[in-house]
């Protein structure tokens, strides 16, 4: 079973959003390095992987974001990746209880959610209590992805109780339901939502500090390219990255 979601994985991942050209190693004599990496990390790491390929010659960075729950289950099925960022330390502990990781996880960023609203129309929502009025439409990320446990803590905090409309697989289809105005609210990170600034409007509430999540991110066990792997998780670490991240939202 391990052995044939790798195989699926293999011819799935040449699609994959990436940094560049996805072609990999091989015959062009490029070095491909696989990230799979939280989806509220695709602005910041987009922007790392092309500053990683453009101080080394002849190598490619592809990424795979998702939901982490979900990139933590493709790795443990075998997946060929060379480093994982996930949301929260809990997915992380999937890869590592799995002795995927070839080391303990750093924390590199923090996270808190926001509500995200449409720039127009839509229910009047101001503060979290809103959110439960009659016919407000919101969407929050399933609850075993760490946008949705957040979610969960931070509307326990704030005294909340709903019943969304949806739950999405990952924070930018959340966002996506509320730029498109399919919803009437949604809890995202504050990254997605600077990310989408001009789409969506912003409302911080001080209960989402109860909720906010740790980044952890590791070099794989099992990685094709183990010093490109090591490389790009310490350029992560570095502080260009920490710069990268704090200009998308990140704490």
């Amino acid at each position: 079973m391990k052995r044939a979601a790798a195989a699926v994985l293999a011819l799935v991942l040449p699609a994959v959003a990436a940094c560049g050209d996805t072609a990999d190693g091989g015959s062009s004599g490029t070095r491909t390095l696989t990230v799979f990496a939280a989806a509220s990390l695709t602005e910041s790491f987009t922007e790392l992987g092309r500053e990683f390929e453009a101080s080394r010659g002849g190598v490619k960075v592809r990424f795979n974001f998702g939901g982490s729950s979900t990139l933590a289950r493709q790795i443990a099925e075998g997946a060929p990746a060379d480093v994982f960022a996930a949301a929260s330390p809990a997915t992380m502990t999937t890869v590592t209880d799995g002795g995927d990781a070839s080391g303990a996880p750093r924390v590199f960023a923090k996270n808190r959610l926001v509500i995200a609203v449409p720039t127009k129309g839509g229910a009047p929502v101001r503060v979290p209590s809103d959110l439960a009025g009659r016919g407000v439409k919101v969407v929050v990320c399933a609850e075993q992805v760490p946008c949705g446990a957040a979610a969960r803590k931070a509307l326990d905090a704030a005294g909340v109780r709903l019943t969304p409309v949806s739950r999405e697989q990952d924070v930018k289809a959340v966002l996506t339901k509320v730029r498109l105005g399919e919803a009437d609210a949604g809890l995202v990170y504050r990254s997605d939502a600077r990310a989408a600034s001009g789409q969506v409007r912003t409302i911080e509430f001080p209960e989402a500090g109860r909720a906010v999540n740790d980044y952890p991110i590791v070099a794989l066990a099992k990685a094709p390219q183990p010093g490109l792997a090591g490389e790009f998780v310490e350029l992560v670490l570095s502080p260009r990255g920490r710069a990268a991240l704090t200009r998308a939202g990140f704490e």
